[in-house]
């Protein structure tokens, strides 16, 4: 299997498996945190379904600089106002639907733009930057699957964190959880 068959078909489940997380988001609880230094529940479930874009940002760039972007909209609203170093306008949404559709929107960008490039173009070098400060130097695939497929495994699990202090039962993601058993 070559590199971009593999990216797409483990993009697409872990995909599958996210929008099931997302599915479950009580927006009646949108401001809840579990900590005062966490994120609210609707600022991590943006922020999860705003991850897809990072996959068309690596491949259709060659480098983010943190320094000149003026686009802040994959960041949590912390750190936009930390980049930009004023109160930043976020997405407000207002249902889940909205929420999917959003994520599914990003998802399916994000597969298009890896179906339209090449295994040659994974291997080419991505940087993250903050003017001189260089955060990594990576190929594009391993930047992808660092700053997109990590990522969203990351916040999935804080999610599943969220809603399980909210007695709301998880589902099957790789495996058996104490509400469904595979």
């Amino acid at each position: 299997m070559d590199l971009k068959t593999s990216l797409l078909t483990e993009f697409t489940y872990e995909a599958f498996l996210t929008r099931r997380m997302l599915e479950l988001i009580p927006f009646d609880k949108a401001n809840w945190k579990p900590h005062e230094k966490s994120m609210k529940l609707q600022e991590l479930a943006l922020h999860i379904a705003t991850i897809p874009t990072w996959v068309s940002r690596i491949i259709t760039t060659q480098e983010l600089n943190l320094a000149t972007t003026t686009e802040t909209n994959f960041l949590t609203s912390d750190e936009q106002e930390s980049a930009s170093g004023q109160t930043v306008q976020t997405v407000n949404l207002q249902n889940t639907s909205q929420l999917l559709a959003l994520f599914d929107a990003n998802t399916q960008q994000a597969l298009a733009d890896v179906e339209a490039t090449t295994n040659e173009d994974l291997m080419q070098t991505w940087t993250m930057r903050d003017g001189k400060k260089v955060f990594f130097s990576l190929p594009r695939i391993a930047a992808i699957r660092n700053m997109a497929q990590n990522h969203t495994v990351h916040h999935r699990g804080q999610l599943g964190v969220y809603l399980r202090l909210q007695n709301i039962p998880l589902p099957s993601v790789y495996g058996s959880t104490a509400d469904v058993m595979v």
